[in-house]
């Protein structure tokens, strides 16, 4: 099929490089004429493993191609996706103004009839927005139907979430324009869910909004667990074996980011005051949210008596591994704050310090974790990156300032950071007694326990 992509952000330029992949012409459209630019170069204006090089592939193939002309793209095109950026407005609402510019470039842009599916994650209702707006400005002659084909991609393993999707969900007017999606995506072979478009709209909400909040219930059980001293990594293994539940978004930690769980709960939290039926429970996980990253600054201020004068070692800014996206990252919420109270912080993370340098000028960017942990009083792991997950301990008690580790992500073994004499700190983990460490022994016992450095308690 020829299609249309207006918007080569995150979304629309996965989906465009992959609908290319499967063998369709596709035409990415965006108004950044930079971005365009250097596209056409191969340059990614984002880091996605794998993206890169299917960029690369299609474009030599003449499947793939990019334009700042609407018209060039839409006009021939069988269908067109919207996959712009929907930021949270002011009052917590969604910005719909690139879906309406979208729409209406759309519209102006057609000569015949075609098929408009937002990919964008939009509140329950955009679809008739954006027929209306399509509808005004379309030649009278050109049959417009809209779609909703909400996303459901992870950063870090995008590619594989667009090729092997554990749902399709296909949000259609009518039986005709939903037979039109599912020759698209017939050749992924996957679970299709057909429903109304203002169904779509909200299975894309609600699965956001359930995951985030599955993720805050998780965390303020672990606050609990430090209360009482148990250990929320044996309650997670023993609540998410039911079946029921399930073990996926039961990690306990510093926290969700990311550029859709926090904006997804706002916009369905506005959505549901609108209308009168306010999800009391969203409310509730974004605020469990917004307090749990500091909960692991204020455990190192309680350690160390004052964060002020004191060195940090930061080990991950991104909001996850795998992506150099800084977007709500709960690591720059805990960087911010140490730097509040007067904290020195050394940081090191494989993809995002360029993107973090501007915002935070005064942290001493680092060449690798042990750089970033010399002389430091404190070590945070933030992001939990394979980088970070089987650091030699015994080196780091040689070069650290002080003893303390604080593991926002509960990556490590709390006996093996004891054993090399160094204080664990984790997310609902009760330390317990910890072994006392003869110096002259660190390095023979850390060699014994190299096999099985990074395993769970």
């Amino acid at each position: 099929m020829n299609i249309a992509v207006i918007g080569v952000g995150y979304v629309g330029l996965v989906t465009g490089a992959v609908f290319a992949d499967l063998g369709n012409i596709v035409v990415c459209v965006d108004s950044d004429k930079e971005r365009i630019g250097n596209l056409k170069k191969g340059r990614m204006p984002f880091y996605e493993p794998g993206l890169e090089e299917m960029v690369a592939r299609n474009i030599e193939d003449g499947r793939l191609s990019f334009t700042t002309d609407a018209a060039e793209a839409v006009g021939t095109s069988e269908i067109a996706f919207i996959a712009v950026g929907t930021p949270p407005g002011e009052d917590g609402g969604t910005d719909l103004s690139q879906v309406e510019a979208a729409a209406e470039a759309i519209g102006r842009s057609l000569t015949c009839g075609m098929i408009v599916v937002n990919k964008s994650t939009v509140p329950v209702g955009t679809g008739d927005l954006v027929k209306h707006i399509i509808d005004k400005v379309k030649p009278k002659n050109a049959e417009v139907e809209v779609v909703s084909n909400p996303e459901f991609l992870a950063e870090g393993s995008a590619i594989h979430d667009a090729l092997h999707p554990d749902r399709i969900v296909i949000g259609a007017p009518n039986r005709t324009v939903a037979m039109k999606l599912i020759e698209l995506y017939a050749t992924l072979e996957r679970p299709m869910v057909i429903t109304s478009v203002r169904s779509a709209e909200m299975i894309k909400y609600a699965s956001n909004a359930f995951l985030a909040t599955k993720i805050s219930f998780i965390n303020s059980i672990a606050n609990l667990c430090e209360a009482v001293g148990a250990d929320i990594e044996e309650v997670s293994r023993g609540v998410g074996l039911d079946e029921r539940i399930g073990n996926r978004f039961l990690r306990a930690g510093i926290g969700y980011g990311g550029s859709c769980f926090p904006k997804d709960t706002e916009s369905l939290l506005h959505v549901s005051r609108k209308y009168g039926s306010e999800i009391t429970i969203i409310d509730a996980a974004i605020k469990v949210n917004e307090a749990q990253p500091l909960r692991l600054v204020d455990k190192a201020e309680r350690a160390l008596s004052s964060l002020k004068g004191k060195t940090v070692a930061v080990l991950g800014l991104s909001f996850k591994p795998g992506t150099d996206d800084l977007r709500e990252s709960c690591a720059l919420a805990i960087v911010s704050r140490l730097l509040e109270l007067g904290a020195n912080v050394r940081a090191y993370d494989p993809m995002a310090m360029r993107k973090c340098e501007p915002l935070f000028p005064s942290v001493k960017y680092c060449e690798d974790a042990y750089d970033a942990a010399a002389g430091a009083h404190a070590l945070m792991a933030l992001t939990e990156w394979n980088h970070f997950k089987h650091l030699n301990f015994c080196r780091l008690k040689e070069i650290m300032a002080d003893v303390h580790v604080f593991d926002g992500r509960n990556i490590y073994n709390p006996e093996l950071v004891a054993r090399a004499g160094l204080k664990y700190h984790g997310v609902g983990r009760e330390p317990g007694a910890q072994p006392e460490i003869l110096p002259d022994n660190c390095s023979s016992i850390c060699r014994g326990a190299k096999s099985k450095r990074g395993t769970k308690t």
